[in-house]
């Protein structure tokens, strides 16, 4: 997982992320006001989260040594553990093509938690049909990195639509859990005159969904740790037959 080339998938991921983030920024300005943000936001969410699949990663260099084939018969830890980082590499890049593309959908989204009630896009817990596809895009997107880092580095076999597979549901399920934790126990205001989405109060905006308990990294951080044990833990042991 970290003493080789798997490594770069998360760099694949910074890249691409950085490239849907800055699609369209001047568009998505009029929706979000986090969109103005988003260069730096975006690169400190992205580093608080990534310190979990680092830690795993080194965890995995420490303890089983080099990648290895997944494989959960001969070896439960190591293949737990590249199927964790995996998954978190997956929910990362599935929210952030769900949130930086979904907005963009022409028809607005509706509330994870209340399916009939139609909100504002870049409402926290908002979702579209558009936004869910690009989640599970995001996933195969670095279930198909995995694969090719494992066929350069040899490791043998490379199992690569099992990790496509993989990297999909755990995409999908990172982003829904995401969206349902923002719908949820993170607030979101509209500036009525405006109509632009903001994630801080004032004493003239409108609350849209949510509570004021955790802020968009927490709730990032919540949903990646989530995903990553229902990835290694779960998921990878029915995959990886």
């Amino acid at each position: 997982v970290g003493s080789g080339l798997r490594g770069y998938v998360l760099l694949m991921f910074y890249q691409i992320a950085s490239l849907a983030t800055k699609f369209k920024r001047k568009l998505k300005e009029t929706y979000d006001s986090t969109g103005a943000e988003s260069s730096t936001r975006e690169y400190s969410q992205v580093l608080a989260c990534s310190l979990l699949a680092v830690i795993i990663s080194m965890f995995h260099v420490i303890i089983v040594g080099e990648e290895r084939a997944i494989n959960y018969q001969e070896n439960w830890l190591a293949a737990s553990l590249t199927c964790a980082v995996l998954s978190h590499h997956s929910t990362c890049l599935a929210d952030t093509l769900a949130s930086e593309l979904g907005i963009l959908n022409k028809t607005p989204p509706v509330l994870i938690s209340n399916p009939w009630k139609v909100v504002p896009p870049g409402t926290n817990g908002g979702v579209t049909w558009w936004g869910i596809a690009m989640s599970c895009i995001g996933g195969a997107i670095m279930g198909v990195g995995t694969g090719m880092m494992d066929w350069i580095s040899g490791i043998t076999p490379v199992q690569p639509l099992r990790l496509i597979f993989l990297g999909t549901l755990t995409g999908l399920i990172g982003s829904l859990i995401d969206s349902i934790l923002g719908a949820t126990i993170q607030i979101t205001y509209q500036d009525p005159e405006t109509k632009v989405i903001h994630h801080n109060y004032e004493s003239s905006f409108k609350q849209i969904s949510g509570r004021n308990v955790l802020s968009n990294a927490q709730v990032n951080l919540l949903s990646v740790s989530i995903t990553m044990v229902l990835g290694g833990v779960v998921f990878g042991p029915l995959i990886f037959v």
